[in-house]
């Protein structure tokens, strides 16, 4: 059975120190009651991180082949990978914060893992593209740049998980709501349209269990996975590459923006749900169970996700797109694995130990104890003051 661990996109968590011995062998050390035996620390799951680790591979990898699609292989290729790479990452991310609350430090953890990341890469961002890619400068941090969308994203479902555990129908409400979502172009400030349009992901997610993953590592699981998988690549190379626009897989933009009335763009979103779910997984029933060497990398995949994008907008600033070999079939595959390499590397320690001060920064000086009202407060006592009278009277 599998362990709870920490998000999607995040690493890692940092081990707690050791409790502090005695001061002396005069001071008395309470033991327990009764012996118990010591408690094994929890350990992750390796299935997740190799999960996440192949998922960033598609995402870096997708990224780089963007500005190739105008050979058929690289946009099916194209299509076919961003249908479900970002789905992947949101189920596992709700699935890791079916229990998130706003206690036990782990609403500090979101502004320090997800609002503080967001505002140092949106400012990081907006300032790289007017300095390397010389246009004019523009910073709005309600309007999400590039990468960054998944940041907003992400902060507005975890702060919305305590109402979809409370809900009767929660995967139901998530789904008609994202196609409602889809019938008007919501303004781009806080990435509404995504916001709203994927949100059946992280919902699903929120409500899957560990012994749904235990069924997706079985034998038939896989083999029936890989079918799945090729086929799905096929469909998409055969049929939905001619016939569906790429926006519909970005979740951007709402029916009046790609033409089409409601009815049509209702049955174009529940489709893409459904054909994203089974791919999702797919994708899973596939990944390694067991810890191999990559599987610790899966950990930082925020750092790879977060970074990369300086590396393909470099590429796309100075015109490196432009060589002729790329727009092959081999150069697309070329390509794609360079970006495969670049995500790896952008998971390894080094890059962890250098960008660990934007990422998963310190801000401890930053918070303090919980207040709470002074009603609350002053009612507290009283009701101490109230219960400590009938033993003073005794």
């Amino acid at each position: 059975m599998s362990t709870p661990q920490s998000s999607a996109f995040e690493p890692l968590p940092r081990p707690q120190a050791a409790l502090p011995a005695p001061s002396s062998l005069a001071e008395p050390v309470a033991e327990p009651a009764a012996a118990e035996p010591a408690r094994k620390p929890r350990q992750r799951d390796p299935f997740f991180d190799n999960a996440k680790f192949f998922a960033i591979l598609l995402v870096v990898a997708g990224h780089i082949i963007q500005n190739l699609r105008d050979i058929h292989f690289a946009h099916a290729l194209y299509l076919f990978v961003y249908t479900f790479h970002m789905p992947v990452f949101i189920v596992i991310t709700g699935y890791f914060t079916r229990r998130f609350t706003f206690a036990g430090g782990k609403a500090r953890k979101l502004l320090t893992n997800v609002a503080v990341p967001y505002f140092v890469f949106e400012t990081a961002y907006s300032t790289y593209h007017w300095a390397v890619g010389h246009a004019k400068f523009e910073l709005s941090l309600l309007d999400p740049y590039y990468l960054t969308w998944f940041l907003m994203a992400l902060f507005a479902w975890r702060l919305s998980t305590p109402v979809w555990q409370q809900i009767r129908f929660p995967i139901l409400v998530a789904v008609v709501i994202s196609l409602l979502s889809g019938m008007s172009q919501l303004p781009g400030t806080l990435e509404m349209n995504r916001v709203f349009g994927l949100v059946p992901f992280y919902v699903l997610g929120l409500f899957l269990k560990p012994e749904h993953f235990e069924t997706l590592k079985k034998g038939w699981a896989a083999v029936l996975g890989a079918l799945t998988m090729v086929g799905g690549f096929a469909v998409t190379y055969l049929f939905v590459d001619r016939h569906m626009a790429t926006e519909w897989v970005y979740w951007r933009s709402g029916n009046p923006t790609l033409h089409v009335n409601n009815l049509v763009g209702t049955a174009m979103r529940l489709g893409l749900l459904v054909a994203a779910t089974v791919l999702v997984l797919a994708f899973l029933s596939l990944v390694p169970r067991r810890q191999h060497w990559f599987t610790s990398l899966g950990s930082a995949t925020l750092y790879a996700y977060l970074l990369h994008g300086f590396a393909t907008k470099l590429a796309d600033y100075y015109g490196w797109y432009h060589f002729a070999f790329l727009h092959t079939v081999l150069g697309v595959l070329a390509a794609g694995a360079a970006g495969a390499l670049l995500a790896t590397l952008l998971c390894t320690p080094p890059v962890r130990w250098l960008m660990r001060w934007a990422l998963e920064p310190n801000m401890a000086w930053a918070f303090t104890a919980l207040r709470r009202p002074k009603n609350y407060l002053y009612s507290g006592r009283r009701r101490r003051r109230a219960q400590a009278e009938p033993e003073h009277a005794g």
